[in-house]
């Protein structure tokens, strides 16, 4: 048998400005190195202090202490496998996107990232400078390497270069976020360079960090994105040895390859279930509050809640009013029993009554509206954020993006809470996620198996049951027609007449356009929540909150 590069691909959940932890979780994976005979040990982008580390960046300290880190952890490795990982790097006064490649106890080279990306969630142009050389080599057991970084290759200077270099393999750090359109993304693009025939290795690192998930999908390939091996899995942490042959200058891999997971309601809800997890862990949350009114939106989010924590750390409330139907109640704590969680009935009828008797005089004379029906949204939110500051639980929202767009959501109720794992999702896309979930068990949920969410809370027709006989559809039109409306105008950026063209009438979409227009006051004040579309509310989307332009 040929003689081989062994590889440990560390595919692993580092956290946001937690440098030390994440150099221990460094040293950890370099001993595994050790023990599985590997002759290098890869990391992450940005690694020692986490991805994405926004303005962090900009603090001096924080940058010469992730130098520190990575100078230590070279001394303290000096014995052990060969590394490359990622970190700001500052010098001359600049301050770059690195990967530093460390053996025998020092730093041996540097490669500062070339493509800084500019759009969407990223803004990488305005924290770091841009790297001088496109092509870094670096030999390990007689083979030549070269190093990128995540965006460098999108696009194929850096493959380019690294060739004429004289590299035999390409290995590529990343941290590159998960969204539902991810796979044919990478492949579209890295396959511009597949002509090379340059074997590469693309680690990504895995978890939540606020609105971002990432997958980690780190796979080898011989040049070819069909053709990938899968190393470690989706959404899952852990390690795996590649080996690069010697002799054939290829990567050892399986003759039919080793596929990742497609893309499909399964890596949705597993994207939706370890973002929010992360965020309640990584911020040391002891679990997380919300409310159960007994429709589809506050059933799914539980569900998510409970496979992402455990039913031990979820506690579901139901806030009662006037207007809440029996069946509403029967089908709140139905679910809550299926998913085991804590439930407890939380009367606001009192707390109505109190604040209708304190404006009696100053409303006297005026007919009832939205401003009675958000009293009631309100006292269930600073209902639910007393229980959160009483017993350190987070609150959880339960809005979807349906509602955040045309603005059906009251600041300080329902939008009153820590995070949202609904945010990025329509309302179509609600419906089939939960019926997803009744149907599937997903990989690693912490919750029960089976119908999770009563059929009778997906079926029956949506309402926030703030005035008598209250449907969604009394003022909106059908979900199925709303939400590729709004896919036109949030996802696709389309003029109104590409909508009327579709068959919409087009009186309907304008005033859906004036809503989501007069609505982004609210969505800046609204908690973060999970990135799975093509533009999410918050990171993707910056449209000002003053705004009279309008499609005419």
């Amino acid at each position: 048998m040929s003689d081989v590069l062994k590889i440990l691909a560390a595919q692993l959940n580092p956290v946001v400005g937690d440098i030390d932890g994440n150099a221990a979780l460094a040293r950890d994976t370099l001993k595994t190195g050790a023990d599985e005979g590997a002759d290098l040990v890869v990391f992450a982008e940005m690694f020692i202090l986490g991805y994405p580390p926004e303005d962090l960046v900009l603090k001096p300290s924080a940058v010469e202490l992730c130098m520190k880190a990575v100078e230590t952890l070279a001394r303290d490795a000096a014995d052990g496998p060969s590394f490359v990982i990622g970190a700001p790097w500052r010098e001359d006064g600049k301050l770059f996107n690195s990967i530093l490649f460390c053996r025998n106890g020092a730093i041996e080279a540097r490669y500062d990232k070339q493509e800084l990306p500019n759009y969407g969630v990223f803004d990488e142009q305005r924290l770091f400078d841009r790297g001088e050389s496109p092509a870094c080599i670096i030999e390990v057991k007689g083979a030549k390497l070269a190093l990128a970084i995540c965006e460098d290759v999108w696009f194929d200077r850096v493959p380019n270069a690294a060739k004429a270099a004289g590299a035999e393999l390409l290995v590529i750090p990343n941290g590159s976020p998960w969204r539902r359109s991810i796979h044919a993304e990478r492949a579209g693009a890295f396959d511009r360079w597949s002509r090379l025939g340059l074997p590469y290795i693309f680690i990504n690192q895995v978890g939540g960090q606020d609105e971002l998930v990432f997958d980690g999908g780190s796979y080898a390939t011989n040049s070819i994105h069909a053709e990938r091996c899968g190393l470690v899995g989706q959404f899952e942490t852990g390690t795996a040895v590649v080996e690069f042959d010697l002799e054939s200058r290829k990567l050892r891999l399986p003759d039919a390859g080793c596929e990742l997971d497609p893309d499909g309601w399964h890596m949705e809800y597993r994207a939706a279930t370890l973002a929010l997890g992360d965020y309640v862990n990584k911020n040391r949350f002891p679990g997380v509050v919300l409310g159960m009114s007994g429709g589809i939106d506050s059933a799914l989010t539980a569900a998510i809640a409970v496979d992402a924590l455990g039913p031990d750390r979820v506690w579901c409330v139901m806030m009662p009013s006037r207007y809440t139907s029996s069946e509403s109640l029967e089908d709140a704590k139905k679910c809550a029993e299926a998913l085991g969680v804590r439930y407890d009935i939380i009367n606001i009828a009192p707390g109505v009554g109190a604040m209708d008797e304190m404006l009696a005089d100053l409303f006297a004379g005026r007919e009832s509206d939205t401003t009675e029906e958000n009293i009631q949204s309100r006292l269930r939110g600073l209902t639910l954020m007393a229980l959160s500051n009483k017993f350190g639980h987070m609150v959880v929202t339960t809005g979807n993006k349906s509602e955040m767009a045309v603005g059906y959501a009251t600041l300080y109720g329902d939008m009153c809470g820590g995070y949202n794992a609904l945010k990025d999702f329509y309302k179509t896309e609600v419906f089939e996620l939960s019926r997803w979930r009744n149907a599937n068990l997903p990989k690693g949920a912490l919750g029960p198996s089976g119908e999770v969410i009563p059929e009778r809370i997906i079926t029956k027709p949506p309402s926030a049951e703030l005035r008598e006989d209250q449907k969604d559809e009394d003022s909106l039109p059908s979900y199925d027609d709303l939400d590729d409306i709004l896919r036109g105008l949030v996802d696709a950026e389309e003029d109104i007449d590409d909508i009327v063209g579709r068959g919409h009438d087009e009186a309907t979409v304008r005033r859906i356009e004036h809503l989501l227009y007069i609505a982004e006051y609210k969505r800046r004040q609204a908690p973060p929540g999970v990135k799975v579309g093509g533009k999410n509310f918050g990171r993707d989307r910056r449209y000002p909150i003053t705004n009279r332009f309008r499609d005419d």
